[in-house]
């Protein structure tokens, strides 16, 4: 734990560096009560972290942003559009743009990834689900970036430029360019071709929090977009991998839901699911090899080998994606 007290000027050594004790300087004043007591929640995959405030039984979250890499105002813009649709998000409480720091109601310690197992995964994934449903149907899409054919391609070449070049040393053949130009054509026209609704982009069990129940966090680079991204989001995970038949059952049940909420879903669902699967998977492997090699998070690179498994699987119920995971394979073989 980070005690602060307020009276003091000079940064206590058990600060982690200037902007910590920046942050939680700011914190104090905002919240106005004394003593505080700072830990740190959590730290992501960008240059976000976040800090707990404590004051006896009241608990907050500091966020802190470095403006020069990251922008609040989507965060707070995306936070109401959440709340005022009924979906459990956390509310902003205090701001400070120029410096990059937030307040925010606490919505707990446990995420959904610390929780859910093989025997809870019904009950949690019902709820889940009803989240889902509820954000896609209510959240409004309008005003936000379109998940268009520029970021879809932006997205894909993760995985040549980073994971094949950067981390495996590999460049392209023109004939192996081809393979995989067509290959990306199929999936951003799928993508495109598909209803668009308000799209979270990294809907997954480590971004709900379990708190009365599942609320959504790390909502800041919403579009709008594919309405199957944020499902299989869920279901095709980066730390949990799932059994394939309660994998359909559950898409199916997803599917009766949309429906019954008046959701327009692609005529050939399983399809465009799978297909918008095979886009995040390859520019999960893709980030995953950046966040090494750009960001030094080396840890991101050791869940690899669970996207290559995913890409196999599904690419292999699709002839058009033979040439694919032929291309794959050869530099990287079937895990």
């Amino acid at each position: 734990m980070f005690g602060y007290d307020r009276r003091m000027n000079a940064i206590p050594g058990n600060f982690l560096d200037e902007r910590h004790a920046q942050a939680v300087r700011w914190a104090a004043a905002v919240i106005g009560r004394e003593p505080l007591e700072f830990s740190i929640a959590s730290a992501d995959a960008s240059f976000r972290r976040y800090f707990r405030a404590r004051s006896g039984e009241r608990s907050w979250i500091v966020m802190d942003a470095p403006p020069t890499q990251e922008d609040c105002r989507p965060f707070i813009e995306i936070a109401a559009r959440l709340r005022d649709a009924g979906v459990p998000a956390p509310e902003v409480q205090a701001e400070d743009l120029d410096n990059g720091f937030l307040l925010l109601t606490d919505l707990g310690a446990a995420t959904l990834l610390e929780i859910i197992d093989a025997d809870n995964a019904e009950r949690w994934f019902d709820e889940a689900l009803d989240v889902l449903v509820r954000m896609q149907a209510r959240v409004r899409s309008e005003g936000l970036p379109d998940y268009d054919r520029a970021l879809l391609m932006r997205e894909l070449a993760l995985y040549p430029d980073w994971y094949l070049a950067r981390h495996r040393g590999v460049e392209l053949s023109a004939d192996e360019r081809r393979t995989w130009d067509a290959a990306c054509e199929r999936l951003v026209q799928s993508a495109l071709a598909q209803p668009q609704v308000f799209v979270h982009r990294d809907f997954m069990p480590r971004n709900l929090m379990v708190a009365e129940g599942l609320a959504v966090i790390d909502f800041q680079d919403a579009v709008r977009g594919p309405v199957t991204y944020d499902l299989l989001s869920l279901f095709k995970d980066a730390f949990l991998s799932w059994p394939e038949e309660r994998v359909d059952a559950w898409v199916e049940e997803y599917r009766r839901r949309a429906q019954a909420a008046g959701l327009v879903l692609p005529e050939d669902f399983r399809r465009a699911f799978d297909w918008m699967g095979l886009q995040r998977h390859l520019k999960v492997i893709g980030i995953f090899a950046r966040l090494n090699y750009r960001d030094g998070k080396a840890k991101y690179l050791a869940e690899t080998p669970r996207f290559f498994r995913y890409v196999y699987d599904v690419g292999a119920k699709y002839e058009e994606f033979a040439g694919l995971l032929e291309l794959m394979r050869r530099y990287e073989g079937e895990r």
